[in-house]
């Protein structure tokens, strides 16, 4: 068997040629394979997307409840610290007014209390010169019963054993002491 020439380049040409095919196959079938796998990884990743999507969406949703959760607690803290706020306001307000009627209340009594140690002032003021001029009275109406007894002639013996002398009496000037410095 003698190959010429012509029938080894073909025969080469025909193996060359069979592992040309045989590359293109392989070829095709890699880039099946390829195109398969970046299905498969579009398809992963889609699905990744969507849960990512997803899971956002849901967090999200749980912020804003919490958002709203918080806004109704701080509302709520609000309202009770205004409502705590008035009340101290309103008790503070209910003992100023009560400060305010002890105060009339006492000015009041104060004016009472005045007049009251007028009047008395008064009344003392009046007994002291009512007294005073009774015993003023009684002072001279006794300075003339003694005035009488000097005058009058004793028919009695002189006895220097009875005989004493008188004090005379003189006017307190005490009562009108007492009326000034009152």
């Amino acid at each position: 068997m003698v190959n010429t020439r012509s029938q080894t380049k073909m025969a080469e040409n025909a193996d060359l040629l069979a592992l040309l095919a045989e590359m293109k196959k392989s070829m095709e079938k890699g880039q099946e394979e390829m195109k398969k796998g970046q299905e498969e990884v579009k398809v992963g990743l889609e699905k990744r997307i969507e849960q990512d999507q997803a899971e956002m969406k849901k967090g999200q949703e749980e912020m804003k409840k919490g958002q709203e959760e918080m806004k109704n607690q701080i509302q709520s803290h609000v309202e009770n610290q205004v409502g705590e706020i008035k009340d101290h306001i309103n008790s503070c307000m209910e003992r100023i007014e009560d400060v305010q009627s002890v105060k009339r209340e006492i000015g009041e009594v104060k004016g009472e209390v005045q007049r009251k140690i007028e009047e008395v002032e008064n009344r003392v003021q009046g007994k002291i010169e009512e007294v005073e001029e009774k015993v003023q009275w009684k002072i001279s109406d006794i300075e003339k019963r003694l005035s009488e007894l000097e005058h009058r002639p004793i028919n009695f013996p002189a006895n220097p054993e009875l005989t004493y002398s008188r004090p005379t009496v003189k006017r307190l000037g005490l009562f009108s002491k007492l009326s000034s410095t009152l």
